[in-house]
């Protein structure tokens, strides 16, 4: 028989390429604070996030994201999780998911566990109080802004968080001097200084705006010039057919009265407001180049999204806290080398808790048990799969919650003193309440039934 020899080169290449597949992939996972879908890669035509649309020429984009609960505490603890925000326990910003829920496994620790270095910096979870981070990470790290200079021109500026009205304007410091370009940096450091050491790795870059003050750089206030900016006035009555408590009266501390349109005030919130897109586009831009550049763009998954959206004006409301789309709809674009379709989009209902399940099934990670997400995977292999029959969301009024759920077409809510419907369809904008019109009958019974069916599932779990 005739021998077969084999040159050593073959056989290098060959087991070369088997440990390059057998290697896990990294998690690169940035969240925005307070980012709505004021970004290209939702279709939003006035503004400019070329990072945005770099990840999604590579990715797939989610067009119909949801968040759990539209404020910071509860939906990152929500997504942090896998759990509805009922079932973490967390319904304000005061909750620590530790207290709530001990022995809950969120899923930096999960990832640490598994063997990943895993690292964050800015905004993860909410605050320094509520970050397990001795369980969750190897490294973590929160910035503060250089300070303001004396000279500083804008109206309300300030880096306080809670001030009222909210500070904004041009901030007079360069990128790098402010908390977000820090944040960027960091993770830029720690992919050129291969600090995993050869472990897989689960980098977190949570970026702070456009949270307020809407302070940015300059330079981003000079992109969205004040009267260039497109905005639809809420019509006037808009309150007269829909629940009192679907409000909130945060729209008073901006400075404005409702049902009345301050035309100049709002465009200067605005101008801030998309000023800071643009300058967080470019700190994620900054990261993505470094993915690049450091060789690992083709073994890391990038997710892109935000904690929950945010009014500016919509229903003459301002900030957070209600349920409508623009409160609780969010961007999301993935990337996963060698399986998401460049360009690709998909309509399908995604919620935030589905971020977690998914990412331990790319990552061949073990995932707790007791998840409430629906992996992604299936529709990073293929668009066209169907997503969730309802996306869910609830809001603390008082001591009760209001509740909405979202189809394909519509989207109801239950509040305490009444309900909301909308077709989502032919009234995105959300200003023709149909709870109480005649026709809707069999709409509003499927409605309620599907609330109540994923009601109960949000509440089942409570234990680890």
């Amino acid at each position: 028989m005739k021998s077969i020899v084999i040159p050593i080169t073959f056989l290098l290449l060959v087991c070369h390429s088997q440990a390059v597949l057998a290697k896990p992939m990294n998690v690169m996972l940035i969240v925005c604070d307070d980012l709505n879908t004021q970004v290209s890669t939702s279709g939003y035509p006035h503004i400019s996030t070329p990072a945005f649309d770099k990840l999604a020429h590579g990715g797939m984009r989610f067009n119909r994201t949801y968040c759990q609960y539209p404020v910071c505490g509860p939906s990152r603890a929500s997504f942090l999780s896998g759990l509805y925000p009922q079932s973490t326990g967390v319904l304000d910003n005061t909750a620590d998911l530790r207290e709530t829920r001990p022995g809950t496994m969120v899923l930096p620790q999960n990832f640490k566990e598994a063997g990943y270095w895993t690292g964050g910096v800015g905004k993860i979870f909410h605050n320094k109080k509520v970050n397990p981070n001795d369980t969750s990470w190897n490294t973590f790290v929160r910035f503060d802004n250089d300070p303001l200079p004396q000279n500083i021109t804008g109206r309300g500026t300030t880096q306080r968080r809670d001030q009222t009205p909210p500070g904004y304007g041009p901030s007079g410091l360069r990128d790098d001097q402010h908390k977000d370009g820090k944040n960027a940096r960091q993770i830029v450091s720690w992919l050129e200084d291969d600090v995993a050491g050869g472990k897989p790795f689960f980098m977190a870059c949570g970026i702070q705006k456009p949270h307020v003050p809407f302070l940015a750089p300059d330079k981003y206030f000079d992109m969205y010039p004040r009267e260039d900016l497109v905005y639809s006035p809420a019509p006037t009555d808009f309150w007269d057919q829909a629940p009192a408590s679907a409000m909130v009266k945060r729209y008073k501390a901006f400075g404005f009265e409702l049902g009345v349109e301050d035309d100049a005030l709002r465009r200067e919130y605005i101008q801030a407001y998309h000023a800071c897109i643009s300058f967080i586009d470019a700190q994620i831009g900054l990261v993505l180049d470094a993915l690049e550049s450091t060789g690992h763009w083709e073994d890391t998954i990038v997710i892109l999204t935000s904690d929950h959206g945010y009014q500016l004006g919509e229903h003459f409301m301002w900030g957070k806290v209600t349920l409508f789309e623009v409160c609780a709809r969010v961007p999301l674009v993935i990337r996963v080398p060698g399986m998401t379709t460049p360009g690709s989009t998909t309509e399908g209902l995604v919620e935030l808790i589905d971020l977690y399940p998914t990412l331990t099934e790319l990552c061949d990670v073990s995932p707790p048990p007791n998840l409430q997400g629906r992996s992604l995977v299936p529709t990073l292999h293929d668009a066209s799969t169907p997503g969730k029959e309802t996306a869910y969301t609830v809001v603390s009024r008082r001591d009760q919650l209001g509740k909405a759920i979202r189809t394909d077409r519509f989207r109801y809510a239950r509040w305490p003193d009444g309900e909301e419907l909308y077709d989502l369809k032919n009234d995105p904008a959300e200003y023709d309440n149909l709870a109480n019109v005649d026709g809707f009958a069999v709409t509003l019974s499927t409605m309620r039934n599907r609330l109540a069916k994923i009601d109960a599932i949000a509440q089942a779990k409570r234990s680890p």
